[in-house]
């Protein structure tokens, strides 16, 4: 696997919930005096910010010039040089509520991040909540749930429900964040059968903008519960989610590389067999174009490449049918094909392998179907001339619908659910210098692709986050403009695909 095809993918609480709709009542605020400057107003230096919280915060706290600081800051995305007053590692949910509430009284902003994948504004100024302590993981078989912290990762949540025979709707990386994935809709390879990652939350347990420690779920402030389901990171800090597992037990998939020069036909024939593909069946079409370097497989050594990605969680043989119209047309793969696995094995063959943190430039729409204009720019731009070459190197079309497509009755405002397809634009591996030339050829291929998208996008696969409000429907927007108004009036969660509270 290639770094070019590898960029495509890019204290807790003894009682998980709190029953009954309790919450735990925001801190004390604290003295307003305390490191006052001379006109009466709060100081905003990080030291300042620091002696505040200090004799209460059970974590650590980092400032800049200190190792802890230039670690515990880094977003995944290397143009993202945050330069946070202080690196607050909160400890448990009582330490994010002191954070967020010494942060309001300094008027300052807050930046929540744990694997910092999900950063797509920096929190210059600001106090940067890192979660990455609260990262435990509680597996309850019975209930096929998963308890876990705001900080945890797919890969813990995966192996540690993976003994019971159960599975998340997790993330194509076992790198990525659970919170951030999840809050932000969510489409993993269980999504087309099971539904967003949103649609399997059950329960959270958040801090407000007031500091205040709430349950959001069906029985309990669930106007709040339906906000988290899709709308980011905008109405507070997750300290705690509850999600629904499923049991998959083998499955039949896998990842196989066809010629380029079947490019065409391969993307028309899944075109032709989208709408009748079964719901058990996820499949992913990535048009590469990888270097001539050691680290890629011979015969896929600096060519032009279709990687379909294949899984499939009934029986093999109705798999093998489902998948045959498209085989037949594929042809032989050069490298690569399909077998039956188990779910951890077929999850760790699917999933994106870590790509190094790194500058990259990326552009993503949504398709309700795929004509024979749409696939020729396609084409155009991951197979053109070596001379004037575009920087776009990966071009990745997610197979959605399925049981995303239907709305459930209480389902939270997650994605378009009329999509067919999710394209991913990446331009990978830059350098500062470049980004002018990338940024320029990835509006170009906006341009051209405009026409046949349909002005929506899945708020997990944007990084530009002045497309945020494309992210929603406009009833479902207007609803959670509301909904930030009432939890975050002041809009102290704004680094981050930002929703203003409404009027």
């Amino acid at each position: 696997m290639t770094p070019e095809e590898a960029a495509l993918f890019d204290g807790s609480f003894p009682a998980s919930i709190v029953p009954g709709g309790e919450y735990h009542p925001p801190l004390p605020r604290l003295d307003p005096m305390l490191d006052a400057a001379p006109d009466g107003s709060a100081s905003r230096s990080a030291e300042a910010v620091a002696r505040r919280l200090r004799h209460q915060f059970d974590g650590r706290l980092h400032l800049p010039g200190e190792t802890g600081y230039d670690l515990g800051r880094l977003a995944w995305r290397r143009d993202l040089d945050q330069q946070p007053l202080l690196v607050a590692e909160v400890a448990d949910a009582a330490d994010v509520a002191r954070a967020v509430i010494a942060a309001r009284e300094f008027d300052v902003p807050v930046g929540v991040q744990a694997t910092g994948h999900g950063t797509v504004r920096p929190t210059d100024d600001g106090v940067l909540l890192n979660l990455s302590r609260m990262a435990y993981v509680d597996i309850d078989p019975v209930r096929a749930t998963a308890r876990v912290g705001g900080g945890a990762r797919w890969g813990d949540v995966v192996a540690a429900a993976a003994r019971f025979g159960l599975a998340p709707i997790s993330g194509s990386s076992p790198a990525v964040g659970v919170a951030g994935y999840t809050l932000g809709g969510g489409v993993g390879w269980l999504s087309r059968r099971h539904g967003f990652a949103a649609d399997s939350l059950l329960r959270a347990e958040v801090v407000t903008a007031a500091g205040n420690r709430l349950v959001a779920g069906p029985d309990d402030d669930v106007d709040l519960w339906w906000a988290l389901r899709g709308g980011g990171g905008n109405f507070g800090v997750a300290t705690e989610l509850l999600l629904r597992l499923y049991p998959v037990g083998q499955v039949y998939g896998g990842v196989a590389y066809f010629p380029g020069e079947r490019a065409g036909e391969i993307l028309a024939c899944h075109r032709d067999q989208a709408a009748d593909l079964p719901d058990e069946l996820t499949t992913a079409l990535s048009l590469l174009r990888l270097p001539d370097a050691a680290t890629v497989p011979e015969p896929l050594r600096g060519r032009t490449v279709v990687a379909l990605r294949v899984c499939h969680t009934g029986p093999e043989a109705w798999g093998r049918r489902a998948l045959a119209p498209l085989l037949a047309v594929a042809g032989p793969p050069l490298w690569g094909g399909y077998a039956p696995m188990t779910w951890p094995g077929a999850a760790a063959v699917l999933d994106d392998p870590q790509p190094r943190p790194q500058i990259v430039r990326e552009h993503t729409d949504l398709f309700q179907g795929m004509s024979d204009e749409l696939i020729d720019v396609l084409l155009a731009e991951i197979g053109g001339p070596g001379t004037n070459r575009s920087p776009i190197s990966a071009i990745n079309l997610r197979h959605v619908g399925g049981a995303m497509g239907r709305p459930l009755p209480d389902g939270g405002p997650s994605g378009h659910r009329d999509a067919t397809y999710a394209l991913i634009a990446i331009a990978p591996h830059l350098c500062a210098a470049q980004l002018p030339v990338a940024r320029g050829y990835l509006a170009a291929f906006a341009r051209r692709l405009r026409p046949y998208a349909t002005g929506g996008v899945l708020l997990n696969l944007l990084s530009d986050p002045s497309r945020t409000m494309a992210a929603y429907r406009p009833a479902d927007l207007g609803r959670l403009a509301a909904l930030k108004r009432i939890y975050d009036p002041e809009n102290i969660f704004h680094r981050n695909h930002n929703i203003p509270p409404g009027p």
